[in-house]
């Protein structure tokens, strides 16, 4: 296996997490930040006085609140230390941890604690999509996050019955993994029996997109311990989550109506190829033990899983169809019930790879897979076609 070299290596030590809902009726924002990073020091065996640095981040558009770290810096422990404060759109809590880990593995830190987090119920969410986008060269974000055109070209590609009953089933499958998931937002109860039902009742929003398919929003919060190998070798509370290399791709410049005919590389097939490329992995789907990915929504979770796995024609659909993205699978895809069951805007991204450790560990509770995880997979997406990737590994040994 190909080696990727860092200056120094990284783990994940720490986790901790709120339960995600609609309305959080019970704390303000500073209390739900509290919360988890109490739970990721807790988790970890550590005071703040362990930590160098906090790095922070949501979407503070969509709650109306200015500069949130400074509201929150007594109660994530920012006060008296060094802190960044970052967000890149959807992808925030992905990016939060990838620039932990880059911190810590350039030197700069020894153990540094990441938090994102985001309280919806407080603002207008869709309000701050549509009115950040220009009204003439963006008009296709006009309807915020909610767009039809993924089912579109997929309908167009392998026929119309196949790709929606394969939208539902995966909606299915999803719900089913958040059942077993007791901090998971939305958790419905389906079962494959109610597939023609969902399909013929469900409310349309855009097209094909129902509203079964799609995401809705939440309030919650993440917090992670990252810190570096000479510090795992004095011992841990848990075992360390290595944080072996992470990807970002990005493309702006194609997110108007004006980028032509033909549909440029998605940024989450320019990640993979990068990310494995760089790792010397040749067969995604055979390498990685379980995937937690961002998936706004039942057809972007089927046509994005063959842009990350890298494969070709109607892969994806005939391992849908065969039950490979189960929890007993070939590669289970979000034990958690990823976006669709819980979006917290600042925190969803972060949940991806928490949640893929937490496996790892053997410590998801309710929706641990049944296999050894050693290798795990995550991703975030948000903002102008921006994709984050990171790898994670239960060994320093690659």
């Amino acid at each position: 296996m190909k080696k990727h070299d860092k200056n120094r290596n990284v783990a994940i030590i720490g986790i901790g997490q709120t339960t995600l809902s609609s309305h959080k009726e019970d704390q303000n924002q500073v209390e739900m930040v509290n919360e988890a990073v109490k739970n990721a020091l807790a988790d970890a065996n550590m005071t703040l006085d362990d930590i160098d640095c906090i790095v922070h981040g949501n979407m503070e558009l969509f709650e109306m609140q200015f500069q949130p770290d400074m509201w929150h810096a007594l109660d994530c422990g920012s006060y008296g230390k060094e802190e960044f404060r970052i967000t890149t759109g959807g992808t925030v809590g992905a990016t939060l941890v990838c620039a932990s880990d880059s911190l810590v593995a350039s030197g700069q830190y020894d153990t540094v604690l990441c938090l994102g987090f985001e309280k919806l119920q407080e603002g207008n969410t869709t309000g701050g999509i549509t009115n950040m986008a220009d009204p003439l060269w963006f008009r296709n974000l006009q309807t915020g996050a909610l767009t039809s055109s993924t089912a579109n070209e997929m309908i167009k590609e392998f026929g119309k019955e196949r790709v929606l009953r394969a939208a539902m089933k995966y909606r299915i499958m999803i719900d089913k993994h958040a059942m077993l998931n007791e901090r998971a937002h939305r958790r419905l109860g389906l079962e494959y029996d109610q597939l023609e039902n969902l399909m013929e009742t469900s409310p349309q929003l855009v097209g094909d997109l129902r509203l079964i398919h799609m995401c809705s929003q939440s309030d919650g919060a993440c917090a992670m311990v990252l810190t570096n190998e000479d510090r795992v070798k004095k011992g841990t509370a848990k075992p360390p989550v290595w944080i072996r290399d992470h990807e970002t791709s990005h493309r702006g410049e194609n997110m108007s109506n004006l980028y032509g005919a033909q549909k440029p590389k998605s940024t989450h097939r320019d990640c993979a190829e990068k990310l494995f490329m760089r790792n010397g992995i040749t067969n995604p789907l055979e390498y990685f033990d379980v995937f937690e990915m961002y998936d706004p929504s039942a057809f972007w979770g089927l046509d994005w899983l063959r842009e990350f796995l890298l494969l070709k024609d109607d892969e994806v659909l005939k391992l849908m169809e065969a039950n490979e993205f189960d929890l007993d699978g070939k590669l289970p895809v979000n034990p958690s019930g990823g976006v669709i069951a819980s979006n917290p805007i600042g925190a969803t991204a972060m949940l991806r790879p928490a949640e893929a450790a937490l496996q790892i560990r053997g410590d998801a509770g309710g929706h641990q897979i049944k296999k050894e995880v050693r290798h795990a997979l995550a991703s975030g997406f948000g903002g102008t076609l921006w994709t984050v990737m990171l790898m994670l590994e239960k060994e320093l040994n690659w």
